[in-house]
């Protein structure tokens, strides 16, 4: 066994040679003796090598743990009705819909995988007889290997297995894939096969001229999980001269610089993500949150985490926000105590009962939503595909003639509220509600509701212009510009009702600001129908008063956050809060 590791690099040189260019080099080769060349194979790739069986450092492993929380149980129930922009809403929604049309929704479940292996998974390692009589038995025997290491990948396989795989394909074939080898390289960085990693990594620098994304990416995430993290930085330099690092590369780097306590590289890292306009990872946050626990000093750098989470209104999952309140509460001398709450309708949280940050914009915000929706939305480069010029200018001139609107309906959306009643009817109850509240109603519609049919009943269409404001357009014309534009125009004090979440309005809005200022005045103005059935009274939910970001009055915060396990639409907020007060 002496000289076998003596010799390794240069064994793992013949083998590298041997792979990327076999056909050149077998005649050279032909005069050695075959069991030299398989020495070289067996060295890397030998089951029976347990010199290379190596398992992560518990370092790693202790720091990845999530800090537990005793006594802490999310509530099931929710406190109060949801909103339409309730995290969750959009999947009951969905799945509601799917039962009442008829279809079973497990039968629209994508099968698991890939696709099933034909072959059953070896459980031990093979010789290359046994790997020869296990390929005869499969269905296709031209991708029998990569198959077979997708199936060891999936299932967690014993490296080892692995390794006689390998082998087996250097006997058959005379050499290692690229794709091949980089499926062993997923396995080995997947279960923490540190001394495997390396190994492959000075085999494919030697044998291939360049790595793809994928391969450099595991080498950075392998190596950053080890003494040699370093190194991986060097692998993150070289990407960046092909292509932009994603979030996960760089998330890794700085996990292998916090597992090693070197906290000015981490924060460099991190500076350098930011710089380049990427969004970090939960995973990256909750390292940096771990090791301001343990490394204290850093306090400035994580609070400026929850402002960057604010600014661009980005919700903590539950791990990293169980992991936040655990570095609050582990800050020497202040004090800090966190609670698990949600807020009333009213904005006050139910733990320490203060009051949280309006959802109203503020005079400055308000006016550079309205010029910006003007520009992009009302008078942008394709609106003539929604109207016509003559209509808009029509428009224009009506709400100008008319005081500021109260609520601006969106006529059809809300007549297809309940399929109970005809469409004038439920509109009619709408407006009738409303009226009763005082307020200075508009109706848009479209011309085919003034023609009478089952649906668009006479006598209540009569009644609504009484009761309302009504303008309709052209039968192909879009009315949510319409809609925006009334709504903006009358003010402030103005909602809209609507089911219609307006995305494709805010995606047409300039960066991402304002499409933020944009879903804070949706979220502070959109009236949405909660409950109507014919004859009684038309229930609205209620709208939000206040803001769903992370926030802070210098005593408190308060950050948002998702539950475990809810699904959440781009469009929707969560309901769960972190509240966080310090004793005086």
């Amino acid at each position: 066994m002496g000289p076998l590791v003596s010799n390794s690099r240069t064994c793992m040189k013949h083998l590298c040679t041997w792979v990327v260019n076999p056909l050149y080099f077998r005649p050279a080769l032909a005069g050695l003796p075959q069991h030299n060349i398989m020495l070289a194979v067996r060295f890397i790739i030998n089951p029976n090598t347990q010199l290379y069986s190596t398992k992560g450092d518990k370092q790693a492993e202790l720091y990845s743990q999530v800090t537990k929380e005793k006594g802490f149980t999310p509530r099931t129930r929710p406190a109060f009705p949801k909103s339409v922009f309730a995290a969750g809403t959009a999947k009951k929604t969905a799945e509601f819909m799917k039962k009442r049309a008829g279809i079973d929704t497990e039968e629209l479940s994508p099968a698991r995988g890939r696709g099933s292996l034909k072959v059953a998974l070896p459980d031990h390692p093979l010789t290359t007889s046994e790997w020869t009589k296990l390929k005869e038995g499969s269905s296709k025997p031209e991708r029998f290997e990569m198959q077979m290491m997708e199936g060891l990948l999936a299932a967690n396989a014993d490296v080892n297995i692995a390794k006689s795989l390998l082998a087996y394909v250097v006997q058959d074939k005379g050499t290692l894939s690229y794709e091949l080898l980089l499926r062993y390289l997923t396995l080995c960085v997947t279960a923490g096969h540190h001394s495997e990693v390396f190994d492959t990594y000075d085999i494919m620098r030697t044998c291939f001229k360049t790595l793809d994304t994928g391969a450099s990416s595991l080498f950075i995430k392998g190596f950053s999980q080890t003494e040699r993290w370093r190194e991986a930085l060097g692998v993150l330099e070289g990407m960046k001269k092909a292509l932009l690092p994603s979030p996960r590369n760089y998330g890794d780097a700085i996990t292998g610089a916090v597992l090693h306590r070197d906290t000015e590289t981490s924060w460099k890292l991190y500076d350098e993500l930011l710089e380049q306009g990427i969004v970090p990872n939960q995973d990256t946050w909750q390292c940096l949150f771990q090791s301001g626990i343990t490394q204290h000093g850093q306090e400035d750098k994580l609070f400026s985490v929850l402002s960057y989470m604010r600014d661009n209104q980005i919700y903590p999952e539950e791990p990293l926000i169980k992991t936040i309140k655990a570095w609050f509460e582990s800050l020497p001398d202040q004090k800090w105590s966190g609670k698990f709450s949600f807020v009333a309708p009213s904005g006050e949280c139910k733990n320490c009962k203060a009051s949280l940050e309006s959802i109203q914009l503020t005079e400055e915000e308000y006016a550079q939503l309205k010029d910006e929706v003007m520009k992009k939305v009302i008078e942008g480069s394709d609106i003539f595909y929604k109207t016509t010029p003559e209509e808009l200018k029509s428009f224009k001139a009506f709400v100008k003639q008319r005081p500021p609107f109260d609520i601006v309906i969106d006529g059809l959306n809300v007549a297809n509220t309940t399929p109970k009643a005809t469409h004038s009817e439920t509109l009619l109850a709408v407006v009738s509600e409303l009226e009763r509240q005082g307020l200075n109603i508009l109706v848009l519609g479209r011309k085919h509701m003034l023609q009478p049919s089952r649906n668009w009943d006479r006598q209540n269409m009569n009644k609504i212009k009484q009761k309302s404001h009504c303008f309709f357009t052209e039968n192909m014309s879009e009315d949510d510009p319409f809609l925006l534009y009334a709504a903006l125009h009358s003010g402030v004090h103005c909602n809209f009702l609507s089911r219609d979440l307006m995305r494709d309005h805010k995606a047409c809005l300039p960066d991402r600001a304002t499409r933020r200022l944009f879903f804070k005045w949706q979220r502070g103005h959109q009236v949405v129908i909660s409950h109507y059935a014919p004859g009684k009274r038309v229930r609205f939910q209620r709208v939000s008063a206040y803001d769903t970001i992370v926030q802070t009055s210098g005593s408190s915060w308060h950050i948002p956050y998702d539950e475990n396990g809810r699904d959440r639409a781009s469009y929707e907020i969560p309901q769960k809060w972190l509240c966080l007060t310090q004793e005086h």
